[in-house]
């Protein structure tokens, strides 16, 4: 039987559920143009009800920083932030409950910004909104009511000034400034106050020159009754996150909250808090890449978190990713979107007073391809060259495919470095580690250091290393690790990854060029020094500015971390789109392909209509 790519890119995707009595409202591509939509569906099953016109698409809610859509059931509307042809200058607006035509929800007012909505209260139609400057480098963060239109100004700062923590009456707001991972000041909002006041941390402005900061990584903020204190996560107390508490009326240092009854095992992180009603909460990890979701109580008091039971990450709910979660205080249920590296996302409910009852709400599949020849993929974690824990995931060849013998081995390589791959059928990458299993490849995903999910000291090793150590993780695992696994040829192995990972494929290639067959690096090679002649030092090179001071070692000199120097050998070819323009492959602009990958290089152009990146 010939198995096609198009099959695994069949499954649809339903994500960001969210109940309204018994309705599910939820994000997904089941219209023919393959884009995310909203829609509307009766709780237990109905035929999905499109909420938007056609044409509209909504922003993928994985890469969004905030709430992409919010119901609003006393006014009868929803809250949408929608772009205009995919130019992502989100813009807040409103469409009716059982859908309609978007109408700006503030008029004119964000014309100049790109708007996230941060936080919302239904209940009172507030809505949290975080404008981005499009003329300055400048966030703005405003309380919004939806009912009166009224926009009230929190704060603004070029380092964020985010919405991160509202009281019950909406008169207190905390207020957060990030410069780099888990380097994170706190200001507070009073109502009636002119502007913001400093409530923890040293503000970047006024640092003395080399003075260190203690990382706290605080996020996740909730007022404790009557605004005593502040529950939160944070970083100070646990390396790969904690629960913290800051007393308002002394909130010189925050103190450890300590959690009991956790019921998971392995390598990860704490990843969300959030509360559900008077002292109740949901925490959620990060385990290896797998999903674990906890309801517990907090005790003020005392400072404990009493995790009481686990809703995901055991039985139905196990060895997958939990995409997002919502609780409706109405009904006490929860809604929530999972997925596992053999099954696309699924809605499901979770119901009843000790949440037995786990009711699934749709069906999606592969299409055409039984469950039973994919790979759920096995831990294949390693210790590196020096003793540091390496976690990763072997996919290999399901026994029902009838494979024998070692298999030829494909090693991926996930973009970030800040990421991480995980058993989650929604990301983009799983369809093509099961088409590769599927024709008998063995598929290593290792999350190096520097990947994100297992703690803060974990994603900041490649800090001012760049291409250094991480590099070496990758060679150890392919020298002194996966030989040893007789299942795998490891004389046949190629290297493929995108953004980070295509960096650190071409290094790898370049570098160790005896431990490949062959490499494929996605999206195209450009020097960092081409991005910050054209103005783009935003997100990620902003990042690689304050902390890794050196992309392809044009930045500071450091050229050693460049696979440049080592680019002549290896045999090279270039497989672009005629009508990508972000890439020159022809001309001498800024954007233009170096010209040492150039030299050399045989080139091939597809003919496709739409615009897509470089792979080499």
């Amino acid at each position: 039987m010939a198995i096609s790519l198009e099959s695994l890119l069949a499954a649809r995707l339903f994500l960001s559920p969210k109940l309204l009595g018994n309705r599910l409202f939820f994000l997904s591509n089941l219209g023919q143009g393959g884009h995310l939509s909203l829609y509307a569906m009766d709780a237990g099953g109905s035929v999905p009800e499109p909420l938007l016109p056609a044409r509209i698409a909504v922003p993928n809610p994985e890469l969004a920083e905030g709430e992409v859509f919010t119901l609003f059931p006393t006014l009868g509307k929803i809250l949408l932030m929608l772009d205009r042809d995919g130019d992502e200058n989100y813009q807040p607006m409103l469409i009716p409950l059982d859908g309609g035509i978007p109408e700006p929800a503030f008029g004119s007012a964000f014309d100049d910004h790109r708007v996230r909505c941060l936080e919302s209260d239904p209940e009172r139609n507030l809505a949290y909104l975080s404008a981005e400057s499009r003329t300055e480098r400048m966030y703005v963060s405003f309380q919004a009511n939806l009912e009166t239109g009224e926009l009230v100004k929190l704060g603004q700062h070029l380092w964020g000034s985010f919405v991160d923590g509202v009281n019950a009456d909406h008169t207190n707001v905390i207020l957060v400034d990030r410069y780099a991972e888990g380097d994170h000041t706190l200001y507070q909002w009073r109502a009636g106050s002119p502007s913001r006041t400093l409530l923890y941390g040293v503000p970047l402005e006024e640092r003395r020159v080399q003075q260190e900061v203690p990382l706290n990584s605080i996020k996740n903020i909730f007022f404790t009754p009557g605004d005593r204190g502040l529950l939160f996560i944070i970083s100070l107390f646990v390396d790969t996150y904690g629960l913290g508490y800051l007393d308002l009326a002394k909130p010189e240092a925050p103190q450890k909250v300590s959690i009991s009854g956790v019921q998971h095992s392995g390598m990860g992180e704490l990843v969300k808090l959030k509360h559900l009603r008077e002292t109740h909460y949901m925490v959620e990890y990060n385990i290896d890449g797998c999903s674990w979701l906890y309801e517990g109580t907090f005790d003020e008091a005392g400072l404990t978190m009493r995790l009481e039971r686990a809703l995901c990450g055991q039985g139905r709910l196990a060895n997958g990713v939990l995409e997002a979660v919502a609780y409706d205080k109405a009904t006490d249920r929860f809604a929530l979107s999972f997925s596992t590296a053999t099954s696309p996302s699924q809605l499901c409910t979770i119901e009843g007073e000790q949440r037995a009852s786990v009711r699934q709400h749709t069906r999606e599949r592969v299409l055409g391809l039984p469950e039973e020849w994919l790979s759920p993929g096995e831990d294949a974690s390693f210790t590196s060259f020096d003793g540091l824990r390496i976690s990763a995931r072997l996919y290999l060849s399901a026994p029902a495919l009838g494979f024998e013998g070692p298999r030829p081995l494909v090693y991926y390589i996930h973009g970030g470095p800040q990421g991480q791959e995980r058993p989650d059928f929604t990301w983009f990458s799983m369809p093509l580690i099961q088409f590769l299993t599927l024709n008998g490849f063995a598929v290593f995903v290792p999350n190096v250091r520097g990947s994100t999910g297992y703690g803060l000291s974990y994603t900041k090793w490649v800090d001012k290393d760049f291409g250094g150590k991480d590099r070496l993780d990758h060679v150890h695992a392919m020298t002194q690790v996966l030989p040893q696994d007789r299942r795998l040829e490891v004389s046949r192995a190629g290297v493929i990854g995108r953004s980070y990972g295509g960096y650190m494929t071409l290094t790898l290639a370049s570098r160790h060029p005896e431990l490949w067959k062959a490499s494929v690096e996605r999206f195209e090679p450009c020097p960092a020094s081409s991005l910050a002649s054209i103005g783009l030092i935003t997100g990620f090179i902003t990042y690689t500015l304050l902390a890794f001071r050196a992309l392809t070692g044009v930045l500071t000199g450091t050229a050693s971390l460049s696979p440049e120097r080592f680019i002549d050998l290896v045999h090279r070819l270039l497989l672009h789109r005629r009508q990508d323009v972000r890439v020159d492959v022809q001309g001498d602009g800024d954007l233009a392909v170096p010209e040492y990958f150039l030299h050399d290089l045989r080139m091939h152009f597809h003919a496709q209509e739409h615009s897509g990146r470089a792979m080499a």
